[in-house]
């Protein structure tokens, strides 16, 4: 870590790291205890992803996540309580309790998902750049994806479409070396994600996504690139997960060796320690952000805790279903006045 930053900026980006390792590690224990159900795919290893990253767009720019997105959406802006109702599948949760943990959505701070199809966000935020271009709005939308969807055709084909049309979209690979279970060099020939870039003639960086300073550093000059009007960039973030998978890995494919070694990477440890070796921080710093996030985290357990299950006469709102003959009568009618 080479950038200087002052004592203000160094704490918020320690407080936001920690901040979604104690969420996750709440989330775990909270599945656990058969709180939480389902699929739960944990963020802990790549907070300096989020952390770096997402600052560097505007409130209008768009955000699109994948089904590893806790750390995304809580960065971005949603409040705690309504994704860990959202977590219980309650009806206050962001999705109102319909998506759960692979799909957190939040239209007012433009975070639109939480998908939970492999690849399944980069031809949504295809699409969002153009309508951005199309309406001539200097805008940003950053994909977010794993190593994973690089396999899927939506990658190749969203990057040739974007790069086609020189779309402001910033495609953000979040490489954990692993496709679920699938090593990244036992499903790509070519590791180097980032020079995947070269075959649509857009621009391609990789960076430490151990390192929060270099994730941000990197971001936001991709970010200025894209909303100048130059068209999309990708950026690989190489990086790692601590936890298996999913909730319910076995976890077979790696070795706990291995996993002891990235966490002597770990970003926010590393972040810790060249704030003090800098000056920065302090041990009554640490107390005090423990202190804040351990509230904030049971204020949200218990807003969810207090969440109302959605009313049985209510789970086929929003569902569709074929319209009858005389319902599209009256649906053309309406159309026509």
């Amino acid at each position: 870590m080479t950038a200087s930053i002052d004592r203000g900026h160094g704490m918020e980006l320690l407080r936001q790291m920690l901040r979604i390792r104690r969420f996750e590690e709440k989330c775990a224990e909270l599945y656990s205890l058969g709180k939480i159900r389902g699929f739960l795919h944990l963020y802990i290893g790549e907070e300096a992803v989020a952390v770096g990253a997402l600052p560097c767009f505007t409130s209008e720019d768009a955000i699109v996540g994948t089904y590893r997105e806790h750390g995304h959406a809580l960065i971005r802006g949603t409040p705690m309580g309504p994704l860990m109702a959202e977590l219980y599948g309650k009806a206050n949760g962001c999705a109102k309790g319909r998506g759960g943990s692979m799909h957190f959505f939040d239209a007012a701070q433009r975070f639109y998902g939480g998908l939970a199809i492999v690849g399944g966000g980069l031809p949504v935020a295809v699409g969002l750049a153009l309508a951005d271009k199309m309406q001539k709005r200097t805008r940003v939308t950053a994909c977010f994806f794993g190593d994973g969807a690089v396999a899927e055709g939506e990658f190749h084909e969203s990057l040739n479409l974007a790069a086609l049309w020189k779309l402001p979209v910033l495609f953000l690979c979040e490489n954990n070396l692993y496709a679920m279970g699938t090593a990244l060099a036992r499903h790509q020939a070519q590791t180097d994600i980032a020079k995947k870039a070269d075959a649509y003639g857009i621009p391609g960086q990789a960076v430490d996504g151990m390192d929060v300073l270099a994730v941000k550093s990197t971001t936001r000059q991709a970010a200025d690139f894209v909303r100048q009007g130059n068209g999309p960039f990708l950026i690989e973030y190489r990086t790692y997960r601590f936890r298996a998978h999913s909730m319910y890995d076995a976890e077979l494919y790696r070795t706990k060796d291995e996993v002891a070694q990235w966490k002597h990477r770990d970003p926010i440890a590393s972040f810790e320690q060249y704030l003090r070796g800098n000056g920065l921080l302090h041990d009554t710093d640490v107390e005090k952000i423990e202190s804040a996030i351990t509230g904030e985290i049971a204020e949200a357990v218990a807003f969810a805790e207090a969440g109302e299950w959605e009313p049985i006469d209510d789970l086929t709102r929003d569902v569709y279903t074929p319209l009858s003959n005389s319902q599209r009568s009256a649906f053309n009618e309406q159309l026509e006045s």
